[in-house]
């Protein structure tokens, strides 16, 4: 089973949903962060309506938490469209798909979330219907069978995924526009965080501010959700003020280091250096070992590490960093032989 975690990435609980539902930006002027994707994006967005156009399929791939969704919706309001909301799961037959392209009205925007997880059956689906605005049904079947087309009006695509690397390529090459989501930078999580901290009404002072970006791994939906269980426990242990002492005990509490790991991240680095002497091992063996899922590990607590510069990829395996060593506060022993980094994204 896989254990909950305060800074997993994902979506907890519907009242969490809502809560970052309602903190969304409507515009790319209200957008923090992100400024390279934001400035394409604005740019591409001007042109399309100079143009009376649809803006270019876009696919956002990344990370969980960073804003793929809050994107999707971004776009159609600078737009002036509406936005209709699906996941790849949630399209099991092709009258799934059909049926939603058929509902949608000129300019409007598509967003499938998870789209590295559509079926090979509805991606024939998508093809015409991206490139040529039109989708093909087979009516009856044997001898009396007979294809219909149905023209489709201009919309535009959103698909985001976490796994760039399971989309197909001919499903990659029909978006215009692929962009990657970075991690955010302490600076912008803070400017979040101070606008979020004014809705939640709870009052905090810079340096605590400063210490939960510091510790939210990159990522807003982590930052807000640190936000509110600090508060909670000021409310609680302290005076409702978050300070700089009250925001480490709650964090403390966690489990959540000063490097934003928590007790996954550690045993997975432990693992690595106790049980396979800091490696290389395969991602499976490591799975077995910690008894997590390997999915979990790919998506969600490896790419912080590896942003961090405490886990490396190589051809042979995972591999510990020296900082990793210096983080769990274990001698270093450096690695024996030459080990091949691979920089792979989608594996």
């Amino acid at each position: 089973m896989a254990r909950e975690r305060v800074i997993s990435a994902e979506v907890q609980s519907e009242e969490e949903k809502h809560f970052n539902y309602a903190l969304r930006p409507l515009s790319f002027a209200q957008y923090v962060g992100q400024d390279q994707l934001i400035k394409k994006l604005s740019i591409a967005v001007k042109a399309a309506k100079s143009r009376a156009e649809p803006v270019e399929h876009v696919l956002l791939h990344g990370p969980p938490g960073l804003g793929k969704t809050t994107l999707a919706h971004v776009i159609a309001n600078e737009m002036g469209a509406q936005v209709h909301v699906t996941s790849g799961p949630a399209l099991s037959k092709p009258a799934d798909m059909v049926g939603i392209l058929n509902r949608l009205a000129p300019g409007d925007v598509l967003f499938i979330d998870e789209i590295h997880r559509l079926s090979a059956v509805i991606e024939e689906y998508l093809y015409p219907a991206m490139e040529d605005f039109k989708v093909d049904i087979t009516l009856d079947s044997g001898a009396h069978a007979r294809s219909v087309t149905i023209p489709l009006p201009p919309f535009t695509l959103i698909g985001a995924t976490t796994r760039i690397g399971l989309i197909t390529g001919p499903m990659r090459s029909r978006f215009g526009l692929p962009l990657h989501l970075e991690f955010y930078s302490t600076d912008a999580l803070e400017t979040i965080l101070r606008a979020n901290a004014v809705v939640l009404k709870a009052e905090s002072d810079d340096p605590s501010i400063v210490e939960i970006a510091r510790r939210s791994r990159g990522t807003p939906r982590i930052a807000n959700r640190l936000l509110r269980r600090v508060r909670d426990y000021a409310v609680v242990e302290g005076k409702g003020r978050l300070t700089l002492e009250i925001t480490r005990a709650a964090l403390k509490l966690e489990g959540i280091d000063d490097r934003g790991l928590d007790e996954l991240d550690r045993s997975l680095l432990r693992t690595l250096i106790d049980v396979y002497n800091g490696g290389p091992a395969g991602i499976e063996a490591l799975a077995a070992t910690i008894g997590e899922e390997t999915d979990t590990l790919v998506d969600v607590v490896e790419p912080y590490l590896l942003q961090i510069a405490m886990l490396m990829r190589t051809r042979q395996g995972r591999r510990a960093t020296k900082s990793a060593y210096e983080h769990l506060g274990v001698k270093y022993q450096p690695p024996t032989g030459e080990t091949q980094p691979l920089f792979d994204p989608g594996e």
